[in-house]
């Protein structure tokens, strides 16, 4: 087994670290808050394997595919090394390509500049001859004091894929509230908070070039079932992703680029 290294890009204005597999963002916590990006217990930092926690990217799908049957699970560039470009306090740039992911022609850039607020930015370029078809998301998990008591606001009715309901479609009726395993692909565009009573605090997604809001919580059963998280870690943690997925995927010509960003700040109640 090899520990994944690390790198230390926390600023003046918050502290962050980050691993060269998947460019993924592990920790991030605004100055004198508590932390905001949720890292599991029991994380593995394994080379090859996916990190539970922080803010994993899927790409070039997202969970199996649309297909249903694409491996490994929301595609390899999260257990993939990408090459960084950037690594300085507060900022660091990253870049791939689709040899370097086994997939079609493509470049991809990430850019994290991680202050006072989160900023996320993650640039697709079809460098090949034929169109390019492909899911994202930024799978971030958010540290909350109290799965069942926060809500989530800005979804009401968006309607949504329910992963735990056979994929069927449903109408989101009200702020959500969770209440057992949530699992929703949401067509949503708009801004997502996380009202956290516990915590105190608000919890503000915003993003562009984002059709899809996801929103992830194993609860109780499935926590105990995943060796990298444990039975209670559930309690602690929400994902509010950004991205675009199932049908809301893309498809570029070659030559074109698209760019989805992520914003994550944190406001008092």
């Amino acid at each position: 087994m090899t520990t994944l290294p690390v790198h230390d890009i926390s600023g003046p204005e918050a502290t962050a670290t980050i691993h060269d597999q998947g460019a993924h963002l592990l920790t991030w916590a605004p100055q004198g808050q508590a932390p905001v990006l949720w890292a599991s217990p029991q994380v593995r930092l394994e080379e090859g394997k996916g990190i539970r926690g922080g803010v994993p990217i899927c790409f070039p799908w997202f969970g199996p595919g649309r297909t249903g049957d694409r491996t490994p699970t929301h595609g390899p560039a999260r257990t993939t090394p990408w090459r960084s470009t950037t690594i300085e306090p507060g900022h660091a740039t990253y870049a791939i390509t689709g040899a370097e992911l086994g997939v079609q022609d493509l470049e991809a850039t990430y850019d994290v500049r991680a202050g006072a607020r989160l900023e996320l930015t993650f640039t697709v370029r079809n460098t090949g001859a034929q169109e390019l078809t492909y899911e994202e998301a930024l799978h971030a998990y958010l540290t909350v004091g109290d799965a069942r008591e926060i809500t989530v606001e800005g979804l009401a009715g968006a309607t949504y894929v329910d992963k735990t309901d056979q994929g069927r479609s449903h109408r989101q009726d009200g702020e959500l509230r969770l209440t057992r395993e949530t699992d929703r692909v949401f067509r949503s565009a708009g801004p997502v908070t996380v009202v956290d009573p516990v915590l105190g605090r608000r919890l503000r997604v915003t993003k562009t070039g984002s059709a899809s809001t996801v929103v992830w919580n194993p609860w109780d059963e499935l926590s105990a079932s995943l060796g990298d998280m444990g039975p209670e870690a559930w309690r602690t943690m929400v994902c509010v992703e950004g991205g675009n997925a199932m049908a809301d995927e893309i498809t570029l010509a070659p030559g074109d680029s698209h760019t989805l960003t992520y914003h994550l700040e944190v406001l008092p109640l």
